[in-house]
């Protein structure tokens, strides 16, 4: 059995996007277990004294991403559109992905609010949204989105949060095996060559 591959995500961070659409197949074909671990990376790049994202704060940067994103996405055979907002608040998806972490409707989940940041530009910080993407996958959307906003949801999400920054991690997406810190979609096949490898 190989180690798992921890997939440390954020769906306001554009390049968690590019991974989090192809990792559930890709760990899949690789026979590494995917453990999900959404977190909120805006608390993190505060504390490293950021008051926005570092894309937004320095323009030639910004400027490459946005055209590295369009270069990668189309590497991929992935849909983009550069949102009109970014990054997006995301807080009520990312609960619901907390709470759906160890569920068989994760992955489906996740991937259908990505592309409605990233390919549809909706708001998917709201209500209406989330219950669209939790449609067919549930039985009941809605009360997964009144659990989502339950004071004991939100201190796990903190607490999540807490420990993405207690073990290191300092963007998304972020991935880790056997407690070795890879960082970025462009490190996705490099940690998945090594969790195969068993490395410890």
């Amino acid at each position: 059995m190989h180690p798992p591959i921890e997939f440390w995500f954020e769906f306001g961070s554009n390049y968690s996007y590019l991974s989090l659409m192809r990792i559930e197949q890709a760990a899949s074909r690789a026979g590494v277990p995917l453990r999900w671990k959404p977190f909120l990376l805006g608390p993190i790049l505060r504390a490293l004294g950021h008051q926005d994202s570092p894309f937004n704060e320095q323009k030639e940067k910004g400027d490459y991403v946005w055209r590295d994103m369009a270069r990668r996405a189309a590497k991929y055979g992935l849909p983009f559109q550069r949102p009109s907002v970014f990054p997006r608040r995301a807080v009520l998806p990312m609960r619901v992905a907390l709470l759906g972490a160890d569920q068989p409707w994760m992955g489906e989940f996740c991937r259908r609010i990505m592309l409605q940041n990233w390919v549809h530009d909706c708001d998917i910080d709201h209500d209406g949204v989330v219950l669209a993407a939790l449609d067919g996958l549930v039985i009941d959307p809605a009360a997964i989105v009144a659990q989502a906003g339950a004071e004991h949801t939100k201190a796990l999400l903190r607490a999540q949060t807490e420990q993405a920054r207690a073990r290191g991690i300092f963007g998304a997406p972020s991935l880790i095996v056997d407690g070795e810190l890879f960082w970025g979609d462009d490190r996705l096949d490099d940690a998945l060559d090594y969790a195969q490898a068993g490395r410890p």
